[in-house]
């Protein structure tokens, strides 16, 4: 578990860095606008969103190691032809750079379901999403510092080589996809159909994780928005990342406690605590408004991932949790744009008011989607056997 964190841990700060080292290259590269390098953006998330629960598809049908040395290779492709490309062969190329995106995520969470047993695994995804956070933390501020005393192109670089090195250690460290007397994912006995396993619960799970990034996408927005206003926009750095240290310290507790909560409990309060973030007019509340919301938002990760990992059977765990993948990579590309119209229509304090009533939202789905879930009978409950490897 140790070394496919740390391996992980690598590709997803590259991952998580990459829509930005494409944004300094259109815009510094290409001496292009911010609104032509948020078109490279989208379709590089558009990518993502269609090819998590492809790419999840084949991994259960194939294995792993038949499809990471794929994605690798057409990784080094694209990240290496980045500074020569031109602005509309771009935009095509970043497409499909996210359709075969490295299936990092996705892997690290299906590893986590097939490694520990049912005791521990609420744990180990509060870990996980402790790693997201620092990843979201650091990825974005090393490019922004690179790019500021070297070519953007050589930054492309160096982030496609992470994501090369990511995938490349985990494919050699092979983990386990499922667990040892779990029946071949190929098999007509190891993959039901959709919609034996895609009904209410799975749907609860994919609604809050897109609602949950539909709100952390609008924080990160109306802080700047905020700040910008104030004249402060240079301490938007230091208040987003003291949101993100917030989550950290919140996975951590979050995984020691005996108990979950529920998920749509989570991202309720969530969505409650920053409505009120809007108050703050400088840059010292706002770092006290925010931290209540980090604190909350990797346990409601950590709770959905885990969510889905019980739900969805041993054969359709790469699908499932590619879906949930492109759930949230939809939250993310969409949050922006929904927060800054309402800041465009009414002022800063609106922006935190939209990501807080889309989180609500998303968690009053989940609830009416669970309990409608709860007066089924239960499912048999998974056996916890050895690990096997994926192949």
């Amino acid at each position: 578990m140790a070394s496919l964190l740390g391996v992980s841990m690598l590709g997803r700060t590259a991952i998580t860095a990459a829509v930005m080292a494409l944004t300094m290259y259109v815009v510094l590269g290409l001496d292009m606008s911010y609104a032509a390098a948020g078109g490279v953006a989208a379709a590089l998330t558009a990518g993502l969103a269609l090819g998590g629960p492809l790419l999840g598809r084949m991994i259960d049908r194939r294995g792993l190691r038949a499809v990471l040395p794929v994605t690798v290779v057409l990784q080094a492709v694209f990240w290496l032809s980045v500074p020569i490309l031109p602005y509309g062969p771009l935009l095509g190329a970043a497409f499909a750079a996210g359709l075969a995106m490295v299936p990092v995520l996705p892997v690290t969470r299906q590893a986590i379901a097939a490694m520990t047993p049912a005791g521990q695994r609420r744990a180990a995804f509060a870990l996980e999403s402790v790693q997201g956070e620092l990843s979201y933390v650091v990825g974005p501020a090393v490019v922004i510092l690179c790019a500021a005393n070297m070519s953007p192109g050589v930054v492309a670089w160096g982030i496609g080589t992470a994501i090369v090195a990511g995938g490349t250690g985990i494919a050699l460290l092979n983990p386990p996809m499922r667990a040892g007397s779990e029946p071949d994912a190929g098999g007509p006995a190891g993959r039901p159909p959709r919609r034996q396993w895609l009904g209410a619960g799975m749907i609860a799970v994919l609604a809050m994780g897109f609602g949950t990034t539909t709100l952390l996408s609008g924080i990160d927005l109306a802080i700047v928005a905020t700040l910008e206003e104030e004249g402060q926009v240079s301490w938007a750095a230091v208040v987003i990342a003291v949101l993100g240290v917030a989550s950290v310290a919140g996975g951590l507790t979050y995984g020691a406690l005996p108990r979950p909560l529920p998920t749509w409990v989570l991202l309720g309060l969530l969505g409650l605590v920053t409505i009120p973030a809007g108050l703050a007019h400088d840059w010292r509340w706002l770092c006290v408004a925010v931290t209540v919301a980090g604190f909350l938002t990797a346990p409601t990760l950590s709770t959905m991932a885990d969510a889905a990992s019980r739900l969805a059977p041993a054969g359709v765990q790469g699908e499932a949790t590619g879906l949930q993948s492109s759930a949230q990579s939809a939250g993310f590309a969409l949050g922006s744009p929904i927060v800054g119209l309402a800041i465009d229509v009414s002022a800063p304090a609106g922006g935190f008011a939209a990501a807080g009533l889309a989180g609500l939202a998303a968690a009053l789905t989940g609830c009416l989607l669970s309990r409608r879930t709860s007066h089924r009978p239960p499912a048999p409950a998974r056996r916890e056997p050895a690990a096997t490897r994926s192949d």
